[in-house]
């Protein structure tokens, strides 16, 4: 399944979004959902502690100023990648 992240995490409950994801699925982090993979943050850490693979939408890392603040755990991508997860991950669940 491919979770999309909008949200800030000061503003959504990763924690449960945490108890849903299998090592099968990717985390898609854009718009202000973004900031919960900014490095050494709390958000990140729990996130850490997971199997799925992250991912960060780079247009909107760059659009909020965080260039070089985004973890390495994070994979940056564009558009074109963000529709492969798509097409890759038949179930969606934004959150």
């Amino acid at each position: 399944m491919l979770f999309t992240v909008s949200h800030s995490p000061y503003h959504c409950d990763l924690s449960a979004l945490l108890r849903l994801v299998t090592s099968e699925d990717a985390i898609l982090f854009l718009q202000d959902g973004v900031m919960a993979v900014l490095k050494n943050s709390e958000s990140l850490n729990l996130l850490l502690n997971n199997q799925a693979s992250l991912f960060v939408l780079e247009d909107d890392v760059i659009a909020r100023g965080l260039c070089g603040q985004i973890s390495d755990s994070a994979m940056l991508i564009g558009y074109t990648h963000f529709v492969d997860l798509t097409l890759k991950h038949q179930q969606q669940l934004a959150w």
